[in-house]
């Protein structure tokens, strides 16, 4: 084939001479015969094709491109060879690999396996092998069933191990056996980003390999475990390997030296047994012996005692110490205990001696010498049983025999018995022995005897006291009646049965020769009183006391109205024993009397109310013409209708103070009253005590000037103000004074005080008058009652009653302090903060009576001494 490059050049073959094409044909035949030596032929028909050219610059293009061209050519050139030199290579990497492969083969099929690899997810797993090692179908996919040819435990264990290696590339190794009693190894890896499992059969050298990796995996097991059983004791345990350094030590070893772990103790060396103790464990481990001793040892910052056991070993030796500290502590521990039992023993006043299987005395007590006044020479000798028996008897200290030799062998026959015996010896100098004979475990015999003759004359005494217990019983007007747990009666007396119209036989049938255990029940008892007193509710709840189950027993009283018109007092008690004492009393007359009582009590209450309506009636019926009376001698006195005479003015004065004086007394009347309805309320508020106090002596003043009697007020520094009703306090402090002023004479002096006692404020009113005697004190509070006591003083025995009940209404008390010849001294102490009423404090003052004439205020209440 001719092929000629034909450029695109429209113009003629003339034109195509004088262009630079020319040069450009030339170069591209050139480069064309390079890169294709095949068609070198066709390039001196192109260049006889090409037309001359006479141009310089012509020829310039063309060496260059003839340049390139050849330059091109030869790249071309050396990247064929070096291609052609990678081909060789990469044969010769396929040989191998192919030879390799060969190789593997042969491998392979030099032993019975089986390969499984697992790569795309999506694609099924590659199985080569002779499957027929696991299974007889020749169906290469049975290999994956693994429960048709493994057990279950095993199965469900490869699959997990499977699961693993493909999941996250977990290698793993399994020795497993299969259902055909075959021994097979299962090895799983990740290759090349699959995951390959082997399972090949193990005969010979590889099956003997791996039972020895079992047995000695199944041996690091145990040991690992008997380790931790080790590390588990308190006992201190090591290892030394021949040259006698510690190969092994356990927790307590570590502790016991003080070292962090066991690990470190071996590292560091540290040694708990001195070097005296593990020489002489070293000579005996280099004489292949077992080294036994009882050797000293810091444990833990203490010295103890340790049981060192050092046994050598193949290897070396293996030693374990046991603290004795504890058992030597015990033991000393139980030595003091049997110190003590035996001082314990010998305070006893139970006499006490054993005797060991030999039938010698090993121990006795003080009380057993004593009793027997047997010499303590002769106990220290260890005497056997028969000789203390005999000695005994020789000195007529034993209970008389008919046949002594018999007896003591009897005595003599309990050192083989199983169980202790109990006995009662009555001594011929009268008294008598309760001796308990109890085998001991360890053969022999131990004694006990107490003197029981206190308790035997206590019980006859006992006997006695029951009998004159019974004849009181008998005696008592009450009737008695003691029910047992059963609920059946156990004791009654002849009054109960009286008192009920019960026939004693039918309460103690015993006495009429029957069994005692038909006595009859609470239920058969209630029977027979239910016509006295048909009541069943009661009789329900006494059975429930006496027969019933309770958790906590309690007592029960109650009256009882019986249909004969007559009253008993009914009172059930439990008894320590369980049974339950019943007591019936007729209180008739004494029911009659506290009815006739109450009558007249009542009685009395509605004529006190009475009263009390009628004085609270009358004082407001007095009061208003009072009043008006006190207005209109005012209005006499003051001359406003006309002058008086001198004569009329102290008429007229006598009235005003006469009226004023009865004002006064209706209006402490009417204060009590209201008191005594709880109507009276107090006007709580913030009053200065001495302007109190000072107030309170202005209505006083007349009466002072009239009696030429001094008054002296003293307010402590400090006393400062105080919460209370002030008007009522003033009331209080004026009938005080006017008291004090009342009983004292002329040229006296009454001394009012107040102080600050805590959070009290303490009033004194103080006079040196004639003094109380002791039996009026006791009365000067009581209302109506009045004692002059020889002095001029005169009043109704209001006074006192008021101020004590307007202190107590502020939370206060009085107390009144006498001597006979010197004075008398009140003090009442109130609260400093009063609280006011139920109604709240600052309330109002309500009066059931109107408000008092402003001539009261000077004048209020009639001061007396009682």
């Amino acid at each position: 084939m001719n092929w000629r490059p034909r450029p695109y050049c429209p113009a003629t073959s003339d034109q195509l001479r004088s262009r630079p094409c020319a040069p450009v044909l030339v170069l591209g035949a050139l480069a064309l015969a390079l890169a294709s030596p095949a068609k070198a032929d066709t390039l001196p028909a192109i260049l006889h094709d090409m037309p001359d050219t006479s141009s310089l610059a012509g020829l310039s293009v063309v060496v260059a491109l003839v340049l390139i061209t050849t330059i091109t050519a030869l790249l071309h050139l050396t990247g064929r060879k070096i291609w052609l030199q990678r081909e060789a290579s990469l044969m010769a990497d396929l040989a191998s690999a192919r030879a390799k492969l060969d190789r593997a083969n042969i491998f392979l099929a030099a032993e019975r396996q089986i390969t499984v690899a697992w790569g795309d997810p999506s694609q099924p797993p590659e199985i080569e092998g002779d499957v027929s090692l696991v299974t007889d179908a020749p169906v290469p996919r049975r290999v994956l069933g693994f429960g048709s040819w493994l057990a279950p435990e095993t199965a469900q264990q490869l699959e997990r191990c499977i699961e693993r290696l493909r999941e996250r590339g977990e290698a793993f190794r399994l020795p497993i056996a299969s259902l055909s009693k075959r021994y097979l190894e299962v090895e799983g890896r990740a290759i090349g980003g699959k995951a390959v499992m082997r399972i090949r059969d193990v005969s010979g050298d590889r099956l003997e390999l791996t039972r020895l990796r079992e047995r000695h995996g199944q041996s690091l097991i145990e040991v690992e475990a008997f380790r931790a059983m080790l590390d588990a004791i308190p006992n201190p345990v090591w290892m030394r390997d021949a040259g006698g350094r510690l190969a092994w030590v356990n927790a307590a070893y570590a502790k016991a030296v003080e070292v962090g772990t066991p690990a470190l103790v071996v590292a560091e060396g540290a040694e708990l047994l001195e070097r005296t103790a593990r020489d002489a464990a070293g000579t005996a481990r280099q004489a292949s012996e077992i080294w036994r001793a009882r050797v000293p040892a810091i444990v833990a910052g203490q010295r103890h005692m340790l049981d060192v056991v050092d046994a050598p070993s193949s290897a070396g030796s293996v030693g374990i110490a046991s603290d004795l500290s504890e058992l030597v502590t015990m033991r000393e521990d139980l030595e003091r205990q049997m110190d003590a039992h035996s001082r314990t023993l010998d305070q006893l006043s139970t006499a006490v001696a054993t005797f060991d299987r030999n039938r010698r005395l090993v121990f006795h007590n003080a009380a057993f010498r004593q009793l027997w006044m047997l010499d303590a020479g002769f106990l220290e000798q260890r005497p056997s049983d028969h000789e203390v028996l005999d000695r005994l008897r020789s000195e007529h200290r034993l209970p008389e025999q008919a046949d002594f030799r018999s007896w003591k062998a009897t005595l003599m026959s309990l050192y083989q018995a199983m169980e202790a015996e109990q006995q009662t010896w009555h001594l011929p100098d009268g008294r008598t022995l309760r001796t308990v004979i109890s085998p001991n475990p360890q053969g022999g015999v131990t004694y006990l005897y107490d003197d029981i003759s206190e308790g035997v004359d206590l019980a006859s005494k006992y006997n006695g006291l029951i009998r004159v217990q019974g004849e009181t019983l008998d005696t008592l007007k009450e009737g008695v009646a003691v029910f047992g747990a059963d609920g059946r009666i156990k004791l009654f007396n002849p009054a109960f049965a009286r008192l009920w119209r019960l026939d004693p036989a039918v309460l103690s049938p015993e006495n009429a020769g029957a069994h005692p255990n038909i006595r009859p029940h609470i239920d058969q008892v209630a029977a027979l009183c239910a016509p006295l007193l048909p009541n069943e509710e009661l009789w329900i709840n006494l059975r429930s006391i006496v027969a019933g189950l309770h958790d906590a027993r309690t007592g029960f009283e109650q009256k009882l109205e019986r249909a004969d018109a007559s009253t008993l007092e009914c009172a059930a008690a439990p008894l320590p024993d369980g049974a339950t004492l019943l007591t019936f009393i007729d209180i008739s007359a004494s029911v009659q009397v506290e009815r006739a009582l109450t009558d007249r009590n009542q009685a009395l209450m509605d004529a006190e109310k009475l009263r009390n309506d009628f004085v609270h009636h009358v004082s407001y019926e007095l009061r208003s013409p009072l009043t008006n009376i006190i207005g209109f001698t005012q209005l006499l006195g003051d001359g406003t209708v006309g002058a008086l005479n001198p004569k009329q003015a102290e008429y007229a004065g006598y009235v005003m103070k006469s009226s004023a004086a009865l004002l006064a007394i209706i209006n402490d009347i009417l204060d009590l009253a209201t008191i005594d309805t709880d109507a009276m309320e107090l006007t709580v508020a913030d009053i200065d005590i001495a302007e109190t106090m000072h107030a309170a002596a202005v209505g006083v003043q007349d009466r002072l000037v009239e009696s030429g009697i001094n008054l002296q007020i003293v307010a402590l520094d400090g006393v400062g103000t105080m919460r209370a009703d002030g008007k009522r306090l003033r009331q209080v402090l004026f009938n005080l004074l006017s008291n004090a002023i009342g009983f004292s004479s002329s040229g006296q002096t009454v001394t009012l005080a107040a102080l600050r006692r805590g959070n009290d404020i303490v009033f004194k009113v103080t006079d040196q008058g004639r003094g109380i005697p002791e039996h009026v004190i006791a009365k000067v509070f009581d209302r109506f009652h009045s004692h002059t006591l020889g002095a001029r003083h005169r009043g109704v025995g209001l006074g006192l009653s008021i101020v004590r009940a307007f202190v107590e209404l502020h939370g206060g008390n009085v107390h009144v302090a006498s001597v006979l010849g010197q004075g008398t001294v009140v003090t009442c102490t109130l609260p400093a903060n009063a609280r006011a009423s139920a109604q709240g404090a600052d309330a109002q003052l309500a009066l059931v009576s109107p408000p008092k004439a402003d001539a009261a205020s000077s004048v209020s209440g009639s001061g007396e001494r009682a």
